[in-house]
């Protein structure tokens, strides 16, 4: 098992920025890929950014340009780099970690943090 801790949530102005950090409870073994989701209130969870095993990045078309995901394997922990905030990122930000399970029929499985609050505004 492995257990993910999200900080580094808060009060933030728009224009600002945040970093949020997760922290894996040990090394994460068959790594697919490590993500950040966002649950904005009443909403869906939704997809903002993803870092492969290989390093490779994707972000959702609203965060473009403006926040990077970026991960330390040597302390377990994936960040997410986030500038020039607007007030609809405002939300819960999810920490997700997927690995591969099984041998003969692998399979993904997902991983997920307790979340922590990002709210923007003056």
């Amino acid at each position: 098992q492995v257990q993910l801790v999200e900080s580094g949530g808060g009060l933030v102005q728009p224009g600002g920025s945040l970093r949020l950090s997760c922290a894996a409870s040990r090394r994460v073994l068959r790594l697919h890929s490590m993500a950040w989701y966002l649950q904005a209130p009443g909403k869906q969870r939704e997809l903002v950014a993803t870092i492969s095993n290989d390093d490779s990045t994707n972000y959702a078309d609203s965060v473009k340009g403006r926040f990077a995901i970026s991960r330390d394997d040597a302390k377990n922990t994936v960040y997410l780099q986030m500038n020039s905030v607007k007030p609809e990122d405002t939300a819960v930000y999810y920490c997700n970690v997927k690995v591969w399970r099984g041998v003969m029929a692998p399979s993904l499985y997902d991983y997920w943090g307790q979340g922590t609050q990002v709210t923007v505004s003056s």
